[in-house]
């Protein structure tokens, strides 16, 4: 291929960085600036903030919905696999044995972390220890 083939690949990015700085440019031009209190404040759900949160959002959240990506991926692998599988042979079927061996590894282990469990009282480092001594002395 020559550099004029690539001639319509680099007009249409410079057409779209034209267009995206230019819409950018009169839109900050054009657009009024009057900030009022309602606009500064912050909006969610429509529900106004009436204090600040008791506690932080937990990161349980987060690490569910990591989880969730994860093995929804392996989900989109699994399916490309098997639409090609009689292709692959039995090599194929290795491939795809130590990829879900791997994976069920991977949910052993998230679920012995207690990443899975919901019921925080319940969890072993969260009970409170009670000291030697003072079982002692309560019997």
């Amino acid at each position: 291929m020559t550099p004029a083939d690539y001639l319509p690949i680099a007009l249409m990015v410079l057409l779209g960085l034209g267009f995206s700085g230019v819409s950018l440019w009169m839109s900050w031009r054009i657009a009024p600036n009057n900030p009022t209190p309602e606009k500064l404040a912050p909006y969610e759900c429509g529900i106004v903030p009436l204090q600040e949160p008791v506690q932080r959002f937990p990161v349980k959240f987060y690490l569910v919905a990591m989880l969730f990506v994860i093995f929804d991926v392996e989900i989109v692998f699994l399916f490309a696999w098997a639409v090609r599988m009689d292709e692959f042979g039995w090599a194929g079927i290795a491939v795809v044995g130590i990829f879900m061996l791997l994976l069920l590894e991977t949910l052993a282990y998230v679920w012995k972390r207690g990443a899975l469990d919901w019921n925080v009282s319940v969890r072993r480092r969260y009970r409170p220890v009670v000291a030697p001594d003072l079982e002692e002395e309560a019997a």
